[in-house]
């Protein structure tokens, strides 16, 4: 998968990669009969997972023949989860981010926005050196369950159902539930004191909007724009655009982007929006990207090694229900990113491939650390055909990125020009001139030397909701491959 590629496709032959095995080998007695979905598993991650040099169950010579390779997926019993995770490099530690579903028409709706939610997201935050913890909401979604309920930014929450939060039970408590009471407290000076505040909420599906907050101010004359941006969803490209005329339109000469809770999302939404910020050169590489050996040597044959870099775009590509569009850039030399550790993938794109352009002046904590981006695999056969009798799809690892001056790697993320934090006890609105991320970025605009403003140690952050859910903190291209 390329980060540009929406007129190529990449089919691989599967000849290129060793063989196919038959999950019902009628000709061969001695092989067992393997789950037509493990072996979908198998083949995939061997074809396009990035790391597949990394784990020798996906080399090829590890199995002496095709019996021994059925034996092998067999053993595993139909735990379809079981396998892929098995399958992976370093499952947690390197690859914290491939995920497996069993429902693709659920995966595809998520990457619309499209989600059964409470509407709600939350950080998690743990309690000194104790198991406890407690949640705050970081924004709450327009017309959703929690809207109505009056839910805000910034309330507590400390227990679910009645029982308390700790770092054993949060997951239980809190994900894929269709419904729950949530209670909420008060912090006073250090302390997490409950309130009389209960909650019931029930979750529906809904489609949430990313540009969630924007506004227009005047800083000492200047024309700032400040846009608080949660996901990049391409269903949203257009209406992406049409803010950005409007910013255009208004003269806004700097802008603050408050991708804090930004876990990332769509390659090409991500380079719509550099090319709003910064410029409509379509000679400008935005990032370049790598694959595994295979089939980066097939690419580099078949495209040639232009294929590997992504240009900035100068329109928005037409849809099913949209003409193409001229992008609206407002042609900043510099760029303030809000950020924390939900600063990830897409988010971090943003960053890293426009360090080399214009000056990036980072806002808050450390970025998450992600480099890698995957791609929707389904079952299909060797001739494009979707078997159609289950609706397993993978989400694998299959590139990394680099920036056109070839910075990558960044596990730890990236720091913060300025150090700044979110006071738990007191979070203000979006767009209040006193919230501490937003205030240090107007300060370095007005050249006030701000100090940073930390929080409380004995508060540590611990998860976010986009940390429970597998396509939080993703990067994805929305070219969809074949097997």
């Amino acid at each position: 998968m390329n980060i540009r590629i929406n007129s190529k496709n990449l089919l691989l032959i599967a000849a290129l990669f060793f063989f196919i095995l038959s999950a019902c080998n009628k000709n061969k007695e001695s092989l067992v009969e393997v789950s037509e979905i493990d072996t979908f598993i198998w083949n995939g991650l061997r074809q396009y997972y990035l790391w597949v040099d990394e784990v020798p169950d996906l080399d090829a010579s590890s199995f002496s023949n095709d019996n021994e390779l059925a034996q092998f997926l067999y053993a595993y019993n139909g735990d379809h989860e079981e396998l892929f995770t098995n399958l992976l490099y370093r499952y947690g530690e390197i690859d914290k981010w491939s995920w497996i579903v069993d429902d693709y028409i659920a995966l595809e709706n998520s990457f619309q926005g499209i989600t059964t939610s409470m509407g709600f997201e939350y950080g998690l935050v743990r309690i000194g050196d104790s198991d406890d913890i407690f949640g705050y909401i970081r924004y709450v979604v327009p017309n959703s369950p929690a809207d109505q309920a009056g839910l805000e930014r910034g309330e507590i929450f400390i227990s679910i159902d009645g029982q308390s939060l700790t770092v054993n039970n949060y997951r239980d408590l809190l994900f894929e539930r269709d419904a729950f009471s949530i209670s909420f407290a008060d912090i006073i000076d250090t302390t997490v004191t409950p309130n009389d505040k209960t909650v019931n909420l029930t979750a529906v599906v809904l489609q949430e909007n990313p540009i969630h907050f924007s506004q227009i101010i005047d800083v000492d004359g200047i024309k700032v724009a400040y846009l608080v941006y949660n996901g990049f969803v391409s269903t949203y490209d257009f209406d992406l655009n049409d803010l950005f005329g409007t910013y255009q339109a208004a003269g806004v000469q700097e802008l603050i982007l408050d991708l804090r809770y930004n876990g990332g999302g769509s390659v090409r939404t991500a380079t719509y929006l550099a090319s709003m910020i910064y410029d409509t050169d379509t000679e400008l590489v935005f990032t370049k990207s790598q694959y595994n050996s295979l089939v980066q040597e097939y690419l580099l044959n078949e495209y040639g090694s232009s294929f590997f870099d992504n240009f900035l775009y100068n329109e928005i590509t037409a849809t099913d229900n949209n003409p193409s569009e001229p992008i609206n850039t407002l042609n900043l030399n510099r760029l303030y990113v809000l950020s924390t550790s939900g600063t990830a993938s897409a988010s971090e794109l943003i960053i890293n491939g426009l360090n080399p352009y214009m000056d990036v002046v980072m806002v808050g904590t450390n970025t998450h650390g992600k480099y890698v981006g995957s791609i929707t695999l389904k079952d299909y056969d060797s001739d494009g055909n979707l078997n159609l009798s289950h609706t397993w799809a993978m989400q694998p690892i299959v590139f990394k990125t680099t920036n056109s001056l070839g910075v990558s790697d960044f596990v730890d993320g990236f720091a913060p020009t300025i150090l700044a934090t979110e006071d738990y006890s007191n979070i203000l609105p979006f767009g209040d001139e006193n919230e501490p991320l937003f205030k240090a970025a107007l300060d370095h605009i007005r050249g006030i030397s701000s100090s940073a403003t930390i929080k409380s140690g004995l508060f540590i952050s611990f998860k976010d909701s986009k940390d429970l859910k597998p396509f939080g903190k993703d990067m994805y291209s929305d070219q969809k491959l074949k097997k």
